[in-house]
């Protein structure tokens, strides 16, 4: 039986590609998630066209929380906060894998620390010790998501302090064509968010669309 996965804030760079692989794959069903459902909805819409069946739903950030206990966040820095103020008591006793980086414009080629550590860090100390919080998917170029190759040649560092949590942001990964790495507890998040500001100079300099991080030896 497939599990479900909401992707919070799905409609941005991000969530639909990480929602059309998810969907694809037939490991999961799909919800994508917005403050305002019309979006939700039209980006779902959208997706479906190119799946050629009604496989995603679009939701209210609210409903599509409700609707299951694997969650993904794909917002912008400046929402973070304000977002999971919002859903923290929707989100309790479920896992939230969080795709956010701290990047500060317009300068996002440069690594910025936010104040708690990380994004993933923040996450944990908003939604507290009820929630699971992994943090993933960072690296990966929306780029990449957006082709139709089932493989994509990157992998996923995911850090989190829950074994369960993490084993399913693997699977996760797994599903949208790339190899999932544990990378340790959550606090090494800030490492792999960092990353994503070095991986956008490497584009601009290199004059290229999604660099990304692999792993040799494994």
């Amino acid at each position: 039986m497939s599990k479900t996965v909401a992707v919070l804030g799905g409609t941005g760079n991000e969530g639909p590609g990480l929602a059309l692989r998810w969907a694809k794959s037939g490991k999961y069903q799909v919800i994508i998630g917005s403050r305002q459902l019309e979006k939700a909805q039209r980006v779902a819409s959208e997706l479906n066209e190119r799946l050629g069946g009604e496989l995603i739903r679009g939701m209210a950030n609210e409903d599509a929380v409700r609707a299951t206990d694997l969650c993904v966040l794909t917002i912008p820095y400046s929402a973070h906060h304000a977002t999971l103020t919002g859903l923290r008591d929707l989100l309790q006793g479920k896992i939230l894998i969080d795709v956010t980086v701290p990047l500060k414009p317009p300068k996002v080629s440069h690594v910025n620390v936010p104040p708690g550590g990380s994004a993933g860090q923040e996450a944990q100390a908003i939604l507290g010790a009820g929630v699971r919080v992994v943090s993933a998917f960072q690296n990966v170029g929306m780029a990449h998501l957006a082709e139709d190759e089932s493989h994509i040649d990157c992998d996923v560092l995911i850090c989190g302090d829950h074994k369960d949590a993490k084993a399913e942001a693997i699977a996760l990964a797994q599903a949208a064509g790339m190899r999932g790495i544990d990378a340790g507890p959550l606090q090494n998040a800030v490492v792999v968010e960092g990353l994503t500001s070095i991986l956008i100079g490497i584009n601009v300099r290199h004059k290229i669309k999604g660099a990304g991080i692999k792993i040799t030896g494994i």
